[in-house]
């Protein structure tokens, strides 16, 4: 399967069902009261984590998301049938991000990660809610909540304590599976492995951590040269780094040279990055000719804080004192998985596209309508401060504040919705 860390699909959640127009009509009771139900709810679009998949191919072939419609009411007091919501499983790590302008909506880092992107529409109440003593043949029901749309990014970074970083053909993959239950494919491959691969280092006692074989780095990857950027991502939430070098020279490499280079992708992508606890693992000791190149690299890197490992992942030499000291540095660095903040509200965010009309009429009242005005003034409890909050902020996102002040409303004025009537305030 090709791995698949990116795309972009479109989500839509269902429309709430409108309220029934509707009258009791019975032998022997010639004027029955209304009777009309309420809608049922639209289906909301809910993201949950799946933690058997590690990809988001099954994106690629499929790019529309959309939740079904509430039933709209029925007579005879019958309600209309709420819509089964739609569940989009994603990757353990998945950032969603709003498509046109980047920001993180929310950042599905725990397994039990369940986010309710957008929610489905409320469904309208039927008339038999609007008799009252002056009116009892409202003919008049609540239209349902309109549904919600979004293009979104996912984005997959990896969730792993400990991450694998080098050039390409320096045993990565190798000790991956050496020490963890991982199965990547293992060859000589001069270019690089195709995808991140995850693994469980079992230190009994149930104590580990994960570890994930960053695919193999080259020059210029900050820059998105070959597939750096698709790979950096996933090296940002680790909390230990492993660079892993062939200290035997094997393939003409220098590994002091590859060190200064994997180190300077890092910082050119997020200098945070370089801030992070580092460990140097010298990898192909039992293909090693004499001991220059080991000395040398000791000698340019290991300081108190970075330690140098000489091993070899094929023989196992030196790997178990390596993963007690990652285990030691996870310890003394108790950092909990790294979650991105939101910053964008998709459900709070209510731009109409249909027109608002704003104009002031003849007894000096500016009146407000449009269908989506309606809409919005039938399914918000206005009594309620949260509810009030919600409307204020649907009259400025869609430019009707903006609108009344260029018509000159001033403060004490009368703003009229169909049936509402309010005293503007700044």
């Amino acid at each position: 399967m090709i791995f698949v860390d990116q795309v972009k699909i479109f989500i839509k959640s269902g429309n709430g069902g409108n309220g029934c127009i509707s009258f009791r009509r019975e032998k022997y009771i010639p004027n029955g009261g209304p009777d009309g139900g309420d809608g049922g709810k639209g289906g909301s679009i809910i993201f949950v984590v799946d933690d058997s998949t590690n990809t988001l191919y099954d994106f690629r072939h499929k790019k529309h998301y959309k939740a079904s419609n509430g039933e709209p009411g029925m007579g005879n007091n019958c309600h209309g049938k709420d819509a089964s919501d739609l569940i989009i499983k994603v990757p353990r790590g998945t950032i969603i991000k709003e498509a046109e302008s980047g920001k993180v909506i929310v950042d599905m880092a725990y397994p039990e990660s369940k986010e309710t992107l957008l929610k489905g529409g409320r469904g309208g109440k039927g008339n038999q809610h609007y008799a009252t003593p002056t009116m009892q043949i409202p003919r008049y029901a609540q239209p349902g909540q309109s549904s919600r749309e979004l293009w979104v990014i996912l984005e997959l970074k990896s969730i792993a304590d400990v991450g694998l970083v080098g050039f390409p053909n320096v045993g990565k993959s190798t000790l991956l599976s050496r020490v963890s239950n991982a199965k990547p494919k293992i060859a000589n491959y001069h270019f690089t492995t195709l995808n991140p691969n995850l693994g469980v280092v079992d230190m009994g006692h149930g104590e580990g951590f994960v570890m994930a074989d960053i695919p193999g780095l080259i020059e210029g990857a900050a820059e998105g040269v070959g597939l750096g950027h698709e790979f950096l991502r996933h090296i940002e939430r680790t909390k230990v780094l492993v660079h892993i070098v062939d200290v035997a020279g094997t393939e003409g490499r220098d590994p002091i040279e590859d060190i200064n280079k994997i180190n300077l992708e890092l910082k050119n992508y997020n200098e945070d990055l370089l801030k992070k606890p580092q460990v140097i693992v010298a990898n192909k000791i039992d293909a090693m000719y004499g001991e220059e190149n080991l000395k040398l690299l000791t000698e340019s890197f290991e300081t108190e804080d970075v330690k140098v490992f000489p091993i070899s992942a094929v023989t196992g030499q030196g790997i178990k004192e390596l993963l007690f000291h990652i285990k030691k540095m996870l310890d003394d660095n108790k950092v909990d998985v790294i979650v991105y903040e939101p910053e964008y509200f998709a459900n709070e965010q209510v731009v109409s596209n249909e027109p608002i009309t704003v104009e002031v009429l003849e007894n000096g009242v500016f009146n407000i309508e449009g269908k989506s005005v309606e809409k919005m003034l039938g399914y918000t409890n206005l009594d309620s401060e949260k509810g009030l909050s919600f409307f204020q902020n649907f009259l400025k996102v869609n430019g009707i504040i903006d609108e009344l002040e260029a018509l000159g409303i001033e403060e004490g004025d009368t703003v009229k919705m169909y049936y509402l009537e309010f005293e503007y305030l700044r």
